[in-house]
């Protein structure tokens, strides 16, 4: 046991480490979202559960351990030749949970839906690249942890009962405030150096604002509806369901917009009709009602003005998403943006375009694809 003790200190990869020390923090938050790219797919999925569940539990744990430290609680231990690794663990565990959220739904169509997330994200990023110089400041330890803990039982709590509404996100997070605060009192109460460092009052009242902040994002439609993800959002000329195939006939994007499959113009022929496809990931078993909202831009008023709600209701469980489609006659020349939103008016994407008139014997190039 010894010699492998020594084999390990002398490694390569410890080496490199300690040379560079200055990078590591970075490097393993990095790590872990590269990790959960490569090793996610499904929110659903067993192996999905497990990985989230294990990286919100091992990150609990390595904190407790962590605090501990200062208070020489595991001198003369085994975790004392592994107490210096401690923070690249919870840079690993942090750059794995947070990444999560963006993974699940960066699949969607609609960039400004999960913008929000993706600025947490780089403030996480910077936040824990000074988190190796400033370990001991527990105020930001603690702060991350509850953002990293409510977004984590937001997901899952609906994955595990099928239920995704308001009643079930308030639940959620309640949950979440309540293990985060139990995490704290139980370091608070174990470490004498932790009751040195911080003022408890302090602590909870920014655990509390972050709260409060999710909170306050859910109220105003500012989060997207997890777990649900918009998967296909497209703008079609026409869409036909053979059995369970649905065949849709689109005009092909060719500029530099990768994160949309259709043409922003649409080209519109008098008495045609005007579809949006879309289809929507949504955990086994989850029911939800699902509602396409055509917005028309009003350029005289310069406003959206909404002139069509309609509705259907999905089921979850697979995997490429939830099929449905919506369409309008008579359309009316400019700028559309049709919202797909759940009965709680929470956005699950946006599918955007232009309706542009060409005569009807121009012809149009599409493309039909299968889904």
């Amino acid at each position: 046991m010894k010699r492998t003790l020594v084999k390990f200190r002398n490694s390569r990869f410890l080496k490199f480490i300690g040379k560079h020390e200055k990078y590591a923090p970075i490097l393993f938050f990095i790590g872990g979202f590269i990790f959960d790219t490569l090793t996610l797919g499904r929110i659903d999925r067993l192996y999905d559960l497990t990985v989230l569940s294990l990286h919100m539990s091992c990150l609990s744990i390595t904190l407790y351990l962590f605090n501990l430290v200062d208070d020489g609680k595991w001198k003369n231990t085994f975790l004392e030749r592994y107490q210096a690794y401690f923070p690249l663990a919870i840079q690993f565990f942090f750059g794995g949970l947070s990444s999560a959220y963006v993974i699940y739904f960066s699949r969607s169509v609609s960039l400004t839906k999960t913008a929000s997330f993706f600025v947490i994200l780089v403030i996480l990023l910077f936040a824990n690249e000074f988190l190796k110089q400033r370990i001991s400041n527990k105020y930001l330890q603690f702060g991350v942890y509850t953002f990293l803990s409510f977004t984590f039982f937001s997901f899952m709590i609906p994955v595990i009962f099928t239920v995704m509404n308001t009643k079930v996100f308030i639940i959620s997070g309640m949950v979440s405030l309540a293990c985060t605060l139990f995490l704290i009192l139980f370091i608070y109460r174990a470490s004498p150096s932790t009751r040195t460092e911080i003022h408890l009052g302090k602590l909870l009242s920014i655990v509390l604002a972050i709260y409060a902040s999710i909170s306050a994002f859910y109220y105003f439609n500012l989060i997207p509806p997890v777990p649900i993800a918009l998967e296909t959002g497209i703008v079609a000329h026409s869409v036909k369901k053979e059995n369970d195939t649905y065949w849709v006939s689109f005009q092909k994007d060719n500029s530099l917009m990768f994160w949309k499959d259709y043409h922003q113009e649409f080209y519109y022929k008098p008495n045609k009709k005007v579809f949006v496809f879309s289809s929507i990931f949504a955990p086994s078993d989850l029911k939800k009602t699902i509602t396409h909202k055509w917005n028309w831009f009003n350029e005289t008023k310069k406003e959206w003005e909404v002139l069509d709600s309609i509705s259907y209701d999905i089921t979850g469980g697979r995997a490429d998403g939830f099929r449905g489609y919506t369409y309008k006659s008579n359309v009316k020349l400019g700028k559309w943006k049709v919202e797909v939103i759940t009965n709680e008016e929470l956005i699950v994407g946006v599918i955007d375009f232009e309706i542009v008139s060409v005569p009807s014997s121009t012809p149009i190039k599409l493309v039909e694809k299968k889904f």
